[in-house]
């Protein structure tokens, strides 16, 4: 696989934040979100075997492990290394951009799945099976850019009921949506979501990698 980092921090999002946890960023993304904070993992890293991801992962000595990318399902052997980690014992979650099925993913991993509103670009890039395919322990993230982008995740929620049977996170995006705006929205509506600030962004620079 090819691999543009492996670190240990703090987890910075999900119901997991504050956790440490161990990242494995996997490289490539077919998504190009206008807000993305990532855009290193489209093309860096270096290409390692099953057993070099597993004994990077393993010298940190921590139990949680994210897969995170890009888009850490665009690599065909994030599944098998996903069966890897949880077959060692690990908590594995998998951050994934909601664009490809998840469905073959083993149902011990804990899916973090993006919807993708409209101020990202890439909604119409939606897996919309995903939806079915989410378990009870799975959670499903807006990443939310502006009132529009909150109207139309407030409208799915709305059609899919989605917060009848998922963990529902409502992020703003960073630097560009007040966080205290995106409260009042959610308070105003009395929705049934979690706000979800990235934590790794009020604890280092936001910009700093391996974070």
């Amino acid at each position: 696989m090819r691999i543009t980092e492996i670190f240990h921090s703090i987890q910075g999002e999900s119901t997991y934040a504050g956790l440490p946890c161990v990242f494995v960023r996997v490289t490539g993304c077919p998504l190009r979100c206008t807000w993305c904070d990532t855009t290193y993992a489209f093309y860096e890293g270096e290409e390692l075997s099953l057993d070099e991801i597993v004994q990077r992962v393993a010298a940190y000595g921590c139990p949680l492990v994210e897969m995170t990318g890009g888009e850490p399902l665009h690599d065909p052997e994030a599944g098998v290394l996903v069966t890897r980690l949880l077959d060692l014992g690990y908590t594995v979650l998998v951050e994934t951009s909601g664009a490809i099925d998840i469905a073959p993913l083993d149902q011990r991993a804990a899916v973090i799945m993006d919807l993708k509103c409209p101020g990202s670009g890439m909604a119409d890039r939606t897996f919309w099976d995903n939806l079915a395919a989410l378990k009870p322990s799975d959670e499903v993230k807006f990443v939310v850019n502006d009132r529009a982008d909150y109207l139309w995740a407030r409208d799915v929620l709305d059609r899919t009921h989605l917060a009848d049977r998922q963990t529902v996170l409502f992020a703003p995006v960073f630097g560009r949506l007040d966080p205290k705006t995106l409260a009042a929205w959610l308070l105003e509506d009395g929705l049934r979501a979690r706000l979800q600030l990235q934590l790794h962004k009020y604890i280092w620079d936001p910009a700093a990698r391996g974070v």
